[in-house]
């Protein structure tokens, strides 16, 4: 009974821009508890690369390449995966991107590019997803959030604000739909070692703020993520709605 609590196969995970970092992490974890997974992005070819990775293990998976940031493209995207792959059962909202500069100095179109690529694509992809789920009776949506749902540092004062707006979404999507037998969770990573992050990473200075800043005292790494999904995505979670998960190693809990 345990194991079945955190069992996911015959299930189908949509899981947008999965090509690398924490989405491919958190694909790739889904497959290993057993569920069927749709990799997507706009770089078909690093979908396949990515695709090719999951294969490896044994696990069953498909590719599909739409741009979550159109409205249209999304909602044939999704009518597609449903008539030619099956029933969408678990989707995580992960594409994002982030840009860094003083606020006073932010572009206004880098603005536009964050609200759609982080925002406007959760809630395409997730309602676009919840049109099928909610005649089922039955659906998990996580959407990835981000300690910068609830906290402020220089330079990224936009992204913050759409990783805001990813938790109370993800509020908003449980108070519409979890009548409907949907669970719409969240995950707010803290800081992991992803591709987006690299550039800090590689900062010697940020990297010793950082690890005095968390109580972990290191940077995260995406494999550790895969619990919190899995848990989000299975049967252990069944009445866990509209929740934010922190996985961050307890860097809101402290000054």
């Amino acid at each position: 009974m345990a194991f079945e609590l955190f069992n996911l196969a015959g299930r189908r995970a949509l899981v947008t821009g999965s090509s690398q970092g924490i989405g491919f992490a958190i694909a790739r974890g889904l497959a290993e508890h057993g569920a069927s997974v749709v990799l997507n992005g706009r770089d078909r070819d690093k979908l396949d690369v990515a695709a090719a990775r999951v294969r490896a293990g044994g696990h069953d998976v498909a590719v599909t390449s739409f741009d979550v940031t159109r409205v249209e493209a999304v909602r044939g995207g999704i009518s597609r995966i449903e008539e030619a792959i099956g029933p969408i059962d678990i989707l995580v909202n992960n594409a994002g991107m982030q840009f860094r500069t003083p606020l006073e100095d932010f572009p206004a179109e880098k603005w536009e590019e964050l609200l759609k690529t982080n925002v406007s694509s959760a809630f395409y992809v997730g309602q676009a997803v919840a049109r099928h789920m909610i005649p089922r009776r039955k659906g998990k949506i996580i959407n990835i959030a981000s300690v910068q749902s609830e906290l402020a540092r220089p330079g990224i004062a936009p992204y913050t604000a759409t990783k805001g707006a990813i938790k109370n979404l993800t509020r908003g999507m449980c108070a519409d739909w979890a009548r409907h037998g949907l669970q719409v969770n969240a995950i707010a990573p803290g800081y992991f070692k992803t591709p987006l992050n690299q550039a800090l990473v590689d900062d010697p200075q940020f990297s010793a703020w950082l690890e005095k800043r968390t109580p972990a005292s290191r940077w995260g790494n995406v494999d550790e993520l895969i619990g919190a999904a899995v848990f989000l995505s299975g049967e252990a979670s069944s009445f866990v709605n509209g929740h934010t998960l922190y996985v961050d190693g307890g860097i809101t809990t402290s000054l």
